[in-house]
């Protein structure tokens, strides 16, 4: 049986999150043993770049961090959050060239986001999962918080599925002419110096 773009994606992902952590530090560099230039390497710095990210958040948000530190980390959120983008314009990239010699049904549909930006949602939403199934495996939290959290679980394991299965139909209506691509690119003026005016005024 051939294995969907989806499940190739959430097994992936799983593997990128499982191996985070083993180390579980967010300066520990990223580890990718899928080939070089192949879709699952990209795919693979993604999900490394959320998991990295969803620790910096859980740091920030300690009430007695040091406030330089606390720059330091919101420096580095703000970074990943570029990364982030940079690569789901990579995974986009990889469909245009992919799928460049379709040509779409007169009547064909544009969707409401590109490819990319809904597996963006799947990768983190592999994140959500996996630290919700820590929540309910807690010994130290009481049973109406595992209880809520296993309520939690099931309803983003369901939300998973929803979404591999209407990204998978996405791409099928693109191979077979009844959607098209059109993508367009982040334009993050804050990051710009030429756009961000606390910069350009400097």
């Amino acid at each position: 049986m051939i294995q969907s773009f989806s499940e190739k994606a959430n097994e992936i992902f799983r593997r990128t999150i499982a191996d985070y952590h083993k180390f579980d530090n967010v300066d520990q560099p990223v580890i990718n043993t899928c080939r070089h230039g192949s879709i699952d390497y990209v795919l693979y710095q993604k999900c490394w770049i959320d998991t990295v990210q969803w620790h910096l958040e859980d740091i920030i948000r300690d009430p007695d961090i040091d406030p330089v530190e606390a720059l330091k980390i919101k420096r580095r959120i703000d970074k990943s959050n570029q990364d982030r983008t940079d690569v789901v314009e990579d995974i986009d990239t990889y469909f245009r060239n992919l799928y460049k010699s379709i040509r779409p049904f007169p009547d064909a549909t544009l969707n409401t986001e590109s490819p990319a930006w809904a597996i963006d949602r799947l990768s983190i939403l592999a994140l959500k999962i996996w630290h919700m199934e820590e929540q309910t495996q807690r010994t130290d939290a009481d049973p109406t918080h595992i209880a809520l959290c296993h309520g939690k679980l099931s309803v983003l394991l369901e939300q998973q599925r929803d979404l591999s299965l209407a990204i998978d139909q996405l791409l099928d209506d693109i191979v077979s002419g009844r959607k098209y691509m059109k993508v367009y690119r982040q334009m993050k003026m804050y990051n710009d110096p030429s756009t961000n005016p606390v910069l350009y005024k400097k």
